[in-house]
């Protein structure tokens, strides 16, 4: 039986789901965290987009296509059963892939989720560093070509490229980061002729400079997660004197994160 990890991390209104297994005691908890988020969802009082990210292999992409248009949440009260919306994006990772494999791959699911309207980020190079228990090492990683990621979205179709420019999963090395903005630059120009978004991953432990840089060269949307998971373990770690209290904690200190990050994206009260 597999663990299924799930972890919801919220920037803006922008809600990302990270799977990193399939079930938990035999529930699919993609359905179960969806539906949760699908109930938030009704009653919130700004615009909710629920992002399926770093999807690798074809049959979680084609569950999280499905649950597009048939999640279902349980009104607790009155145990009514309520239709509505699922995924509205999801990420196509195939950054493990051989090109022309990762190509085929994003273009397959790419054709599908668009047929559901929704839209596709895909990446291309390779990160280095840990999520979801996954690790890419230093050797392993490959920075975003500008010729293969022309080809690549032509042929994909994509509507977001998550790019590769010497920013990591994870922590950055004491030396700080070392990202190519030169790079970053070049892919901008060839983006947006191609009407295409740029998104960068790794953004934990970026500066406020190089996130201005970063959205003066074309990226418009920024993967958060080590951060706001070590603020919920650190108000962990301080006493509380009950479950209740630490729970709140922990929420409100991943809450700053995210305010903090919204501030700083320049998302703030856009909703």
């Amino acid at each position: 039986m597999d663990l299924f990890e799930l972890t919801i991390i919220v920037i803006g209104s922008l809600l990302c789901f990270e799977p990193c297994g399939k079930f938990y005691m035999g529930i699919c908890l993609s359905h179960f965290a969806v539906s949760l988020i699908v109930g938030v969802n009704i009653t919130a009082q700004v615009p909710i987009t629920v992002h399926f990210d770093h999807g690798t292999s074809k049959l979680e992409l084609m569950e999280a296509i499905v649950l597009h248009t048939s999640s279902y949440i349980m009104e607790w009260y009155s145990f009514m059963i309520v239709k509505s919306q699922g995924f509205d994006s999801l990420m196509v990772d195939g950054s493990h892939l051989p090109f022309k494999d990762n190509i085929s791959h994003t273009k397959y699911i790419s054709f599908l989720a668009h047929s559901k309207g929704m839209l596709v980020e895909a990446e291309l190079g390779r990160l280095s560093g840990t999520e979801d228990g996954l690790t890419v090492e230093d050797y392993e990683a490959k920075l975003t070509d500008v010729n293969q990621a022309e080809e690549f979205i032509d042929e994909t179709d994509i509507d977001a490229l998550a790019v590769c420019i010497g920013n990591v999963h994870g922590k950055y090395p004491s030396s700080g980061p070392n990202l190519k903005l030169d790079l970053l630059k070049d892919l901008h120009a060839l983006s947006s002729k191609k009407g295409v978004l740029l998104v960068l991953h790794g953004a934990s432990g970026l500066s406020a400079e190089l996130i201005k840089g970063c959205i003066e060269r074309g990226v418009r949307k920024f993967n958060v997660n080590t951060e706001v998971r070590k603020a919920y373990m650190d108000s962990l770690s301080r006493p509380k004197s009950d479950l209740i209290h630490l729970m709140a904690s922990a929420k409100e200190a991943m809450k700053a994160v995210v305010a903090e990050k919204m501030r700083l994206f320049g998302s703030s009260g856009k909703a």
